[in-house]
């Protein structure tokens, strides 16, 4: 989880007589190249002369948050009620909510917020469910991260959903995408938060798969490997595979589970979905196709299938007449 922009890699297509668009486009392209090729120099150099603060500096670069615009989009469809709760580590954490009923908790992914997920807001409501999302620290409108602006962790996503499970209670779904399954599926597995279904929208690639992509795309060096692993590992508390999704579930202990992921996914390959539904015996994999990593979240035609699924299980949380 880096913010380098992997862009940098594809060479621009040249053109005889470039738009205004297309020539801002190469112009970004170009300097995203030189940045990169700035940071891999750099982290050559310190490898070289002080492994331990390339570490550091991998270390940072793997925390920090995503740029572009994607990841801000906002789909809800009016203001809900805001609560701001105190997040473990200081600061807050920012939680919105619509409605009334059983709760359905939406967590964002890796430099997301909880307006990406807004497309499903309305169509909960109109179901019967109160739906609750929110921001972890360093994402949206929540207090940056402890390690500072621009920069966030997964075991703060983590710490923030548990927090805000607290406050608001079990739930009879949760509705994750991307890093956030990870996250979602770790809380649950822990045990303070509860739900009766779990929707993993786009999971997330094993870390030992996503850190294996990043020492390549800066070119580190064993040493600065191994130092940036430890770092990690030091921070979490835990081995990576800890965090790895497929083993997870595979005990069955987690509630039943519908995976949704778009064949053409170019964050996070359908095999990854495919992978997590067949290793858990709870889950059912559902594919979508041509929608890609983000448009995925604001199908209607996908939302509509999720809602139906949460709905045909009747909560235990839904009073009865």
């Amino acid at each position: 989880m880096s913010a380098v922009d992997t862009s940098a890699r594809t060479t621009p297509t040249p053109a005889t007589a470039p738009s205004t668009g297309t020539a801002r486009a190469t112009r970004r392209r170009l300097a995203a190249r030189a940045r990169l090729a700035y940071v891999r120099g750099r982290l050559h150099v310190l490898g070289v002369v002080a492994p331990r603060r390339a570490g550091a500096e991998a270390f940072t670069l793997w925390c920090t948050l995503p740029g572009g615009t994607g990841r801000r989009k906002d789909f809800r469809p009016h203001a809900g009620e805001v609560v701001e709760l105190a997040a473990p580590r200081g600061g807050r954490v920012v939680a919105e909510s619509w409605g009334s009923g059983p709760v359905v908790y939406l967590v964002h992914g890796w430099g997301g917020w909880r307006g990406q997920l807004g497309a499903f807001v309305a169509p909960l409501v109109d179901a019967g469910y109160r739906v609750v999302a929110f921001d972890a620290p360093g994402h949206g409108d929540s207090d940056p991260s402890v390690l500072g602006p621009r920069r966030g962790t997964l075991v703060e996503v983590m710490e923030a959903l548990e927090v805000v499970g607290a406050h608001f209670g079990d739930s009879a779904a949760v509705v994750a995408h991307s890093m956030g399954t990870t996250a979602a599926s770790k809380v649950l597995s822990a045990g303070p938060l509860r739900t009766e279904r779990l929707v993993l929208i786009a999971p997330n690639h094993d870390f030992a798969e996503i850190l294996a992509d990043f020492d390549r795309m800066l070119r580190l060096s064993p040493r600065v490997q191994g130092l940036l692993r430890g770092a990690l590992e030091d921070f979490v508390g835990h081995a990576l595979s800890d965090f790895d999704l497929a083993p997870l579930g595979a005990d069955g202990q987690l509630p039943q589970t519908l995976v949704v992921h778009d064949r053409r996914d170019k964050e996070t390959p359908f095999a990854v979905g495919h992978r997590v539904a067949e290793s858990w015996p709870t889950a059912t994999l559902v594919a979508t196709d041509g929608l890609g990593h983000q448009r995925i979240l604001r199908d209607e035609a996908t939302i509509d299938l999720i809602v139906r699924d949460i709905a045909a299980r009747p909560s235990a949380l839904r009073p009865s007449s």
